[in-house]
């Protein structure tokens, strides 16, 4: 099991370099930058590959409506140069509501264009003409929808590896279903060890019996908040403004795809209450209402004998990289002693 962990894509760049190159030192694998409507991944990215030697770094997550397919490519292939092949692709699709709020692009048809940018991107990176007739897709662009002159292309510059991997945020039960078909990595959000295989394990089973050799084992990313010590349980309670965001807020009603997680976990009552309360602007009840039991399956916070089995949990349970944020007085030396506990 591998060791990861994300830096806000909010934070001033240099400092948030110095903070990475600790973080490699703590023995961090990968790390991931997000992207939502701040500052974008890429250039954080760029900084960071030159100031890291180590680490794999990762974009969790680029939203696939924000660029063209060959755009995702040429980025991708460019990081990973720039990394000496430490660059992973991390896709999801994000929500109508920065989709088509921030970007002004419909949300339509996600789980269609993330398959048909991830075959684009391979073939990019493969250095073919791209030539596509998708759904969502078509290279080059017809005359009809065109002026006609568009031709096939081929990248100009040789990427460094030709199968760059790509990890896909998922949650629904087909789109979960997609990504252990296509991708090298799923990332879950608010993944808990003991309920996964209730939500999701028919829809990876399916998935990965279509899936390539080549791609390998499926890798799965999850984790949650850390924390190591005999009073360490205390630290749950800081997810609760977050669970609150993405359980109420993440979404309107009816269209929440976090809410109907926490539903099929068994808390359909608790995920309501949480919704009705956000949305009425009642942020602080909402972050109230998150279940205590949900925090602590969807988290690694205690006494080392608990974190080892949480651990054995999370490996029971297929997760190959353990993605964490360290809470506490000193969350390098958090990330260090674990490091120790997963061996």
């Amino acid at each position: 099991m591998r060791l990861s962990t994300s830096l806000s894509y909010a934070d001033d760049f240099r400092s948030t370099a110095a903070r990475a190159v600790e973080l490699e030192r703590a023995g961090v694998d990968l790390l991931w930058i997000a992207e939502a409507y701040g500052f974008d991944a890429v250039s954080m990215l760029g900084y960071l590959a030159a100031t890291t030697e180590r680490m794999e770094l990762a974009t969790g997550i680029l939203p696939v409506f924000s660029r063209t397919p060959a755009l995702l490519a040429q980025t991708a292939a460019g990081l990973d140069a720039l990394s000496n092949g430490r660059f992973t692709l991390g896709l999801g699709a994000s929500g109508p509501q920065v989709v088509e709020g921030w970007h002004g692009v419909p949300y339509d048809r996600p789980l269609t264009r993330i398959r048909e940018v991830i075959d684009i991107c391979r073939a990019a990176w493969r250095r073919e003409r791209l030539t596509y007739d998708g759904a969502v897709f078509q290279l080059p662009l017809p005359a009809g929808r065109g002026t006609g002159l568009g031709k096939p292309i081929k990248m100009i510059n040789t990427p460094l590896r030709d199968r760059i991997p790509i990890h896909v945020a998922s949650l629904g039960v087909k789109s979960v279903e997609v990504t252990a078909e296509i991708a090298e990595g799923w990332l879950p959000f608010m993944f808990a060890p003991e309920g996964a295989a209730t939500v999701w394990g028919d829809a990876l089973a399916r998935g990965r019996a279509k899936r390539a050799l080549e791609l390998g084992e499926l890798q799965i990313t999850a984790g949650g908040l850390v924390a190591i010590g005999e009073d360490a349980s205390r630290y749950r309670d800081l997810a609760r403004p977050m669970a609150a965001l993405y359980i109420g807020g993440m979404g309107a009603r009816g269209k929440n795809f976090y809410n109907d997680l926490c539903a099929s976990y068994g808390y359909e009552a608790e995920a309501a209450t949480i919704q009705d309360l956000y949305l009425d602007g009642h942020k602080d009840e909402a972050a109230a209402a998150v279940p205590a039991e949900l925090l602590e399956r969807t988290s690694l916070c205690g006494p080392a004998g608990y974190v080892r089995e949480r651990l054995a949990a999370y490996r029971e349970a297929g997760v190959t990289n353990l993605n964490v944020t360290p809470i506490g007085a000193d969350p390098l030396a958090v990330l260090r002693e674990l490091r120790e506990l997963m061996g």
